[in-house]
């Protein structure tokens, strides 16, 4: 069997280091490149053509999330395993929104992330037990009011609402619309108490909603 061609992504580099020596070591997987931020792991895939990317959230220059969607919309067929410290509904549902087909937290041992690659590679999704009970824990509650019916959103608001929803922190926000974080800011508080939103992660689960209703009945976005 030939090994599988992994990219380790982290932006502390002693942790990146780390996981890079230790999953060298066995003998299914071959580490074949390493990136310190979602920027550099898209130029990573195109440099070093990995079969699996393993991958941090919340990195400078370009998070995570981002840099798995753009990943998968490059190369659908590629997976992305996320592993991470975060553990919340926000950056779980972000995740997985943007194609990531594994979500592990680093307390996972050698052979959970040995493991979690491996899957990956052979098309499963493999999700940490914590992170699946969060899940079940999302998909039986109550479903978030639509603000589409509820309440009227300005433009810019529900188009925030939808960065959000793809995992954006508010300074990847300001840059990818051109205005100041403090704007971002001001729009997020007034979408949220017009749509009665007491965290992020409920944002992030309205987003998700919306994008589906949109998806039913033809909507453009």
């Amino acid at each position: 069997m030939t090994a599988i061609r992994l990219l380790v992504v982290d932006d502390q580099a002693a942790i990146r280091d780390a996981l890079a020596v230790m999953l060298d070591l066995d003998p299914d997987i071959a580490v074949v490149g390493t990136a310190a931020n979602g920027e550099e792991a898209v130029a990573a895939v195109d440099e070093h053509d990995p079969q699996v990317v393993l991958m941090d959230l919340h990195m400078p220059v370009m998070g995570g999330v981002e840099a798995t969607g753009r990943i998968r919309a490059a190369r659908p067929g590629l997976p992305v395993v996320v592993l991470t410290t975060f553990e919340d509904d926000e950056s779980i549902l972000a995740a997985l929104r943007a194609g990531a087909r594994g979500y592990l937290t680093k307390d996972a041992d050698r052979t959970k992330i040995v493991q979690a690659v491996r899957g990956a590679h052979a098309g499963q999704a493999v999700l940490d037990p914590e992170v699946q009970s969060r899940l079940l824990t999302l998909a039986t509650r109550a479903p978030a009011p639509d603000p589409a019916t509820a309440v009227p959103l300005t433009a810019r608001e529900r188009e925030i609402l939808d960065l959000i929803g793809q995992g954006l922190r508010n300074n990847e926000i300001a840059r990818r619309l051109y205005i100041t974080e403090a704007t971002v800011k001001t729009h997020i508080n007034n979408l949220f108490a017009k749509a009665d939103l007491h965290s992020r992660a409920e944002a992030v689960r309205l987003a998700l909603t919306l994008a589906g209703s949109r998806r039913e009945d033809g909507r453009s976005v």
